[in-house]
């Protein structure tokens, strides 16, 4: 079945009315749409992380929206429902990974309706599953941004216990500002995720990938970077437009880094990113050399927008992330092959 784009707009009414029925944990967790009134040169469709809700793409979906694209960020199977939660009465979330494909794949459908260019991305387990999307149909998406994929823990020992264990556990951050999120969950629920990580790791050897941007942070104590960089050096071999860049230390930008409400005191810089990656085509090359001359103060913003078909702004913002201003006083931070 082929959406008009106000079949679409009929869609998300309705989800919208429907999710002002639910007995939603917040306000927060609805999903957000930010639409024009009819279909824009590029669409965005995004995915939350494993308990959170759409609340995390709020900055940067009113940031794409302003510069002109729609964007989606639905609420995910199983997420942001009210009741009271704990060990023996668990939150509902999936237990079968097809759960999540079949709502990403309705949603890339849909979003296919409202714009021109898709492009998909996610967030930790939503990065996971925009990742999947990336490699099973690369031939309909343009781009996918990538927050800190969860590809595996940040240690081996958290992976054995994530395998294994069928009990429930909380978040240590569970009393954050911003989470309005579930504190707690199934361990089986996150596993899921586990399993299709590692299917996406052994899949991304040998299928390519749509254009893809990778932004992890030396501060995520969640996941493992190192599983990260394999799967960027995977992508980047079958096609040459990739980004990579990971926040310093320095910064301490953990893992929920889409907004300031969570950890992030420098959420302009994934908006940066993420707009500068949409809005150019620079290949992986590329991006190292404007990196190279920007990290050297060899450049001038307007030859280099020019040079690279970057807008001034974004060169400007780019600039100050290739030096020491934002901790970036070398080429690792774009580079994981220099690691």
């Amino acid at each position: 079945m082929v959406l008009g784009f106000q079949a679409v707009a009929e869609l998300i009414q309705q989800m919208q009315q429907t999710e002002a029925a639910l007995p939603l944990k917040h306000p927060a967790c609805r999903s957000r749409f930010f639409l024009h009134s009819q279909p824009t040169s590029k669409v965005c469709l995004f995915f939350h992380g494993f308990t959170a809700a759409p609340y995390q793409f709020e900055p940067l979906g009113e940031a794409l929206f302003r510069a002109g694209y729609n964007v989606l960020v639905p609420l995910q199977p199983g997420h942001g429902r009210a009741g009271n939660w704990n060990r023996r009465n668990p939150p509902p979330l999936p237990l079968e990974i097809q759960a999540y494909q079949k709502f990403a794949l309705e949603w890339l459908e849909i979003a296919q309706a409202a714009g021109e260019n898709l492009v998909i991305g996610g967030l930790s387990t939503g990065g996971t599953l925009a990742a999947w999307l990336a490699l099973e149909y690369a031939a309909v998406i343009d781009r996918t941004l990538l927050f800190t994929p969860y590809l595996a823990s940040k240690s081996p020992l958290e992976d054995w216990f994530i395998k294994l264990m069928p009990i429930y556990f909380e978040w240590f951050n569970k009393n954050a500002p911003g989470n309005f999120g579930y504190q707690g969950f199934p361990v089986p629920a996150l596993r899921i995720f586990l399993e299709l990580g590692q299917q996406i790791l052994r899949q991304a050897q040998s299928q390519p990938s749509a254009p893809l941007l990778m932004v992890c942070s030396e501060a995520d104590q969640a996941v493992s970077r190192t599983r990260q960089q394999d799967y960027f050096k995977a992508v980047i071999q079958g096609q040459p437009h990739g980004w990579y860049y990971c926040f310093d230390d320095s910064l301490k930008i953990e893992h929920r880094m889409m907004t300031r409400l969570e950890d992030n005191d420098y959420e302009e810089l994934v908006i940066v990113l993420a707009q500068a990656f949409i809005d150019s085509n620079l290949t992986w090359n590329q991006f190292q050399q404007l990196a190279t001359l920007m990290a050297q103060g060899k450049f001038d913003e307007n030859i280099l927008a020019q040079e690279f078909h970057l807008n001034t702004p974004a060169c400007s913002q780019l600039s100050k992330m290739m030096t020491n201003v934002y901790g970036c006083n070398n080429l690792e931070c774009i580079n994981p092959f220099l690691k």
